[in-house]
């Protein structure tokens, strides 16, 4: 049996803007965020041979517990009938636990490269439910560009999208926990939302977001419900955000929950002069740009040109 070999870049994400609203009913927060893939990324290698039964494994130098990848790949194959042996290989770039969404990218990638790696016809709502079966954030990673979330993020609007522009990541070694997020947030406990966050508190919240969508993303309105909760926790996470802003950053903001930082540059000459302020700083600092929904998926489709049907999305195999 032939083998299909494909090596696919999985994007990271920042959060433009931030919304957290109110507990649901089944324990997760209600928010409204604007996604922007950017050019940050993991790198997954794929080999896959028809056969008997199915076999998986993960060559990962990190050796990370209960990995997104294998989890995708069984799912994927479990659902759609695969059989056979499939080895992939991750290289990670992304920082863990930065809310820049990197496991559940690694996710959406295996679950865009292996309809056409298998030749199994899979639609987008097929790709999508099972995103969401792995993580709130999978199925954007799907999807790529600009787009609007709500409910837990899950749900999933296109948006119009800007030109792409530079921006500088920071990542410290510092590990911020959704549910530790939440709880300095004060929304993480208890039999109710508190009333805060509810009418008309979440009206403005809502205002203040409506705002921001509509102005096409001014940086004046970019807001991170998150941020002075996380910044209590890590005051050195503030200072970082106001160095890149001083340094022309608009907006800057934390990712998530954190504790990655990104700022948006005007043009690469800003983003040039900033680079080197931060050489001393304990951080990872990574110098990308923004990614548009058009590129994602170019980049996406040209990985696999080899076994899929040209402009199609998700990728469609022969």
């Amino acid at each position: 049996m032939a083998t299909r070999t494909a090596t696919l870049p999985a994007f990271a994400k920042v959060n433009l803007s931030l919304k957290v609203l109110h507990r649901r009913g089944d324990g997760f927060h209600e928010i409204r965020s604007v996604f922007q893939t950017i050019g940050l990324n993991d790198t997954i290698s794929f080999a896959f041979t028809a056969g008997r039964g199915l076999q998986i494994g993960l060559d990962d130098a990190l050796g990370i517990e209960d990995n997104l990848v294998v989890r995708a790949a069984r799912l994927f194959c479990e659902r759609m009938g695969v059989h056979g042996r499939l080895a992939m290989k991750l290289e990670k770039r992304i920082p863990m636990g930065g809310g820049l969404g990197g496991g559940s990218s690694d996710a959406a990638t295996v679950l865009l490269a292996l309809p056409a790696l298998t030749k199994k016809a899979c639609t987008l709502v097929e790709l999508m439910e099972m995103g969401a079966e792995l993580g709130s954030d999978v199925p954007f990673f799907l999807t790529g560009g600009t787009a609007l979330g709500i409910g837990r993020g899950e749900e999933l609007y296109p948006l119009p999208e800007a030109p792409e522009r530079p921006l500088l990541v920071l990542a410290p070694a510092i590990h911020v926990s959704t549910p530790a997020a939440y709880k300095a947030l004060g929304r993480g406990a208890g039999p109710a939302p508190r009333p805060e966050l509810t009418s008309p508190g979440e009206f403005r919240k809502l205002s203040i977001f409506q705002s921001f969508v509509w102005q096409a993303y001014l940086a004046s309105d970019a807001e991170n419900d998150f941020e002075d909760a996380v910044f209590q926790l890590h005051p050195e996470l503030k200072r970082w955000q106001r160095k890149l802003e001083r340094l022309g950053a608009q907006p800057a903001r934390l990712s998530g929950s954190g504790a990655a930082l990104f700022g948006v540059f005007p043009d690469r000459a800003k983003l040039q002069g900033a680079l080197p302020q931060f050489r001393t700083e304990p951080l990872k600092v990574f110098s990308t740009t923004t990614v548009t929904r058009r590129r994602f998926r170019a980049r996406i489709v040209s990985c696999l040109r080899e076994f899929v049907q040209e402009d199609s999305w998700p990728p469609r195999s022969l």
